[in-house]
């Protein structure tokens, strides 16, 4: 009785084994032929996909992502045509593709019941994705300009993925190429779209290594570490960029922006003075190192000193303009709160007299700087007080009602 038993068990036990190897076939025939019923064989394979009977099984794998290869290319054979694809169902299905072939191949590469390896599938699943290898740019590019960035990305890296995988070593879907190059921009570019900071973190680190459009994706990290507050990653992002990319101020005045603001000021004028050897005639790296002399390090003469040289090379340029004119005014104010609180009516005088002169010296720059820029706030705050403490009352009169205003 035993045995009889052992025997029936065994029985349904193999009718179950068998019957998951037919649903397999089944899919895969299903999933052929001008008549084939994608959703069907779908469903079909997709009980074999978690059966411990056929689970791991290479060809059930296999058959999986070979379901989606046809119906990728039942519209990709509509596009050849000159017919219209539909392009969700056809890229939906394309996307799908690869995690199967990767479990088929993990699974095709284990030994046989004698110890030996004998793939089934390796040359099917090669030929397959070096055949749609370029057609994951496309997926990419459509959902990019559908501005479905998450999708997007999501091509882009499968294409990437596919690439360095250890299945196509030697394949031409392997080769670090153009695509390659531009692929792993575009992914970096699609990341940064998806609030996902750490992801588009990775993905610009990884791009950056191709060197290739580096100027823009170190930008593009920087920023990210920056709304990070990560600081010394922001530094370290800076730095590496200036030896890639000299020729770009961006990162160099990045940098020297978070020295100052970290009270390292003497470092700011070393990097600013390599950077005016590098680029002599540009008005705003004087601008910047009179900023470092006015704020870090309050020499307002060595910051009048660079505003003028700034100036020099472009007289209308606004930043130098304003900033030289508040050298003066501030020298202005204190100068005139330092009269204020003499006793000594001629020493009281002598200090008002140098006030003026201070004022007038600023005046010029603001009524620049308001001319061409007639809404900035700063001027015309600076010269409603310039025509006060001159006596200017028309003008302070009018600047005043357009202030009011």
């Amino acid at each position: 009785m035993k045995r009889l038993l052992l025997t029936v068990a065994l029985c349904v036990a193999a009718s179950g084994a068998f019957a998951q190897k037919k649903a397999v076939n089944q899919a895969q025939s299903i999933a052929k032929g001008d008549n084939a019923n994608y959703q069907e064989a779908r469903d079909l394979i997709k009980g074999a996909l978690t059966d411990p009977e056929s689970k791991d099984d290479a060809k059930t794998w296999y058959v999986a992502g070979f379901i989606e290869d046809q119906q990728f290319s039942s519209e990709r054979i509509k596009q050849i045509l000159g017919q219209t694809p539909d392009e969700p169902v056809m890229y939906g299905a394309l996307i799908n593709i690869f995690p199967y072939f990767e479990k088929a191949y993990e699974l095709d590469q284990l030994p046989n019941e004698k110890g030996k390896v004998k793939p089934r599938f390796v040359k099917d699943i090669k030929n397959i994705l070096n055949t749609n290898h370029v057609y994951y740019i496309n997926g990419g590019a459509y959902y990019f300009d559908e501005r479905d960035y998450k999708k997007a990305y999501d091509f882009f890296n499968e294409y990437i993925k596919i690439a360095d995988s250890p299945i196509m070593v030697g394949e031409p879907a392997a080769q670090r190429d153009s695509n390659y190059l531009t692929v792993q921009y575009y992914a970096a570019i699609a990341s940064t779209q998806l609030n996902e900071p750490q992801t588009a973190i990775a993905t610009l680190e990884r791009a950056i290594k191709t060197d290739y459009k580096v100027n823009e994706l170190y930008q593009y990290l920087f920023e990210e570490y920056r709304m990070q507050e990560d600081t010394t990653n922001m530094v370290r992002v800076l730095k590496e960029a200036m030896t890639k990319v000299s020729e770009e101020s961006f990162f160099m005045l990045n940098l020297i922006n978070i020295q100052i603001y970290s009270g390292q000021n003497e470092e700011a004028i070393q990097y600013l003075n390599e950077a005016v050897q590098k680029d002599p005639n540009n008005p705003q790296l004087y601008d910047v190192i009179g900023r470092v002399y006015e704020s870090g390090l309050q020499d307002f003469d060595k910051a009048e000193e660079y505003y003028k040289k700034a100036l020099a090379l472009d007289p209308d340029y606004n930043d130098s303009l304003s900033n030289l004119g508040r050298v003066y005014y501030n020298q202005a104010v204190n100068k005139l709160g330092d009269a204020n609180m003499l006793s000594d009516a001629k020493m009281y005088q002598e200090e008002s007299a140098k006030a003026k002169e201070l004022f007038k010296q600023a005046l010029p720059y603001f009524e620049k700087v308001h001319a061409a820029d007639p809404e900035s706030r700063e001027a015309m705050t600076a010269l409603r007080s310039i025509y006060y403490n001159l006596n200017m009352n028309d003008e302070f009169d009018a600047m005043e009602a357009k202030m009011n205003n």
